[in-house]
């Protein structure tokens, strides 16, 4: 058997604990069992669920005490915490989500509404792990990663879908008194109205008895811009397969029995800290992503951006039926302006040097900096003719006008030479073991010196294999 999570269940009475145990195993989890709090650290400590489902009150503490000690561990500060109450107790509900905690299911419920709960939160957590993985700065030894905490989110947008233009307006008037979120409310065929501007960090959707609502959870769940919007389902009555399905389709909560205004304000509050959270950790693992391909002197693109983007290049090419050309350019004398000027000096020639051959270049392709003052350049879908002006107009952009440095009056010369490779379709399709990227490099690494020993700011072109 395929065990899928593990799951703490915590509750004082011994017949609680063993139906849930019973429930949970036959979906495959594996259940760890406990009745109080004393001892609960050690037991988390042993066990590392991956879930807990306690009982709102236990011999010596609450659901919320469990909460406490859980978020004094750094390893399960996402664990999500279900909390177990009464069917009616409305105001146990309130408190267990005033408190923090990810949900609450009212005793007794059914084995459907208890499992789609459990896939729904583990599937949660999996995602945030795998933030987490990425972003674990062990791997590039940069010492253990800062842990991000729950903080008050800013103004967010929240949408609300309804079946009727009247029930949005009301919900909205309701939840305008008891958040500070920006509000907008649309029909539930109005989906583009919703799409149209930017997208909305919760929409809550009315579940009606038909299925427009829960189809709608999944079509929203499944597009990218929404992909991590917080969807918030509301069911107008106590139906379980509904709430399930809801949860299944993609919903982060179901609220039952209809909309109940503070329920709701608080479930938002919770689940919109956290996606801001998760939204901020992608952000820093997309800045992390760009700056692990990007030369941080010059901003151009470095090495492992132009290999990879390289590779492409020469893959496409026979496709598409045209060749490409690589360039290998060298600021020529460049240690001689280290050796006069110092090396911020030098580091200022590199950076305007390489905003001259962004500009010289455009999105015609990329340029890079691969060494001290070593460039490569790619240029897909190119001709010889056009390699040919592109490589002069690199020439012609550096050496054209001298170089002003801030503490020097005197304007600074500078040249550059070009080593081109064009490589035609009928050299790129044919099918041997030599890397043709590799073979491409060597080449225009071979026309680079060959300009340099012609006596330096000028371009040579190789069209033949090396």
């Amino acid at each position: 058997m395929s065990v899928q999570g593990t799951i703490l269940v915590l509750d004082g009475v011994s017949t609680n604990r063993i139906m849930l145990k019973v429930q949970l195993t036959a979906a495959w989890y594996h259940v760890v069992q406990g009745e109080r709090l004393a001892g609960l650290a050690a037991l988390l400590r042993r066990t590392r669920p991956d879930l807990v489902l306690t009982a709102q009150t236990l011999p010596d503490g609450t659901a919320s005490d469990v909460k406490k000690v859980m978020a004094a561990d750094p390893a399960l500060i996402d664990v999500p915490i279900v909390a177990i109450a009464p069917q009616n107790d409305k105001a146990a509900r309130l408190r267990a989500l005033s408190d923090g905690l990810d949900d609450v299911l009212g005793h007794p419920f059914k084995d459907t509404l208890l499992l789609a709960r459990v896939r729904s939160l583990l599937r949660a957590r999996a995602d945030r792990q795998e933030l987490h993985l990425r972003d674990d700065s062990h791997s590039i030894g940069f010492g253990e990663s800062a842990q991000v905490l729950l903080a008050p989110p800013p103004i967010a947008q929240i949408a609300i879908l309804t079946q009727t233009a009247r029930t949005g307006a009301l919900w909205r008037k309701c939840l305008a008194g008891q958040t500070r979120h920006l509000l907008t409310n649309h029909t539930l065929p109005d989906l583009k109205g919703v799409l149209s501007g930017a997208t909305p960090d919760a929409i809550v959707v009315e579940l009606g008895s038909d299925a427009s609502g829960r189809n709608l959870l999944a079509d929203l769940r499944s597009r990218g811009a929404t992909r991590n919007t917080v969807l918030v389902g509301v069911s107008p009555d106590e139906n379980p397969g509904r709430a399930a399905e809801a949860l299944d389709r993609g919903a982060d909560a179901v609220c039952m029995g209809g909309f109940h205004t503070d329920e709701i304000s608080l479930r938002l509050e919770t689940l919109i800290a956290r996606k801001t959270r998760d939204d901020r950790l992608r952000a820093t693992l997309r800045k992390g992503l760009a700056d692990s391909l990007t030369d941080p002197l010059t901003g151009l693109h470095n090495r492992r951006y132009a290999m990879r983007a390289l590779d492409q290049i020469a893959r496409q090419a026979p496709e598409e039926g045209r060749g490409f050309a690589l360039m290998l350019a060298d600021l020529d004398h460049f240690k001689a302006i280290n050796d006069r000027f110092g090396h911020a000096a030098g580091d200022l020639v590199l950076t305007e040097a390489a905003h001259r051959l962004q500009a010289a270049i455009g999105e015609t392709g990329f340029v890079a900096r691969i060494g001290g003052e070593e460039f490569m350049i790619g240029l897909p879908n190119t001709s010889t003719e056009q390699a040919l002006k592109q490589a002069e107009m690199i020439c012609e952009s550096i050496c054209g006008q001298p170089f002003r440095l801030p503490d020097h009056p005197a304007l600074i010369p500078v040249t550059i030479s070009v080593g081109v490779k064009l490589c035609a379709p009928p050299e790129l399709a044919r099918r041997d073991e030599t890397d043709p990227v590799s073979q491409a490099i060597r080449s225009a690494d071979k026309a680079l010196y060959a300009a340099k020993r012609a006596g330096r700011n000028q371009v040579y072109i190789r069209q033949s294999a090396a």
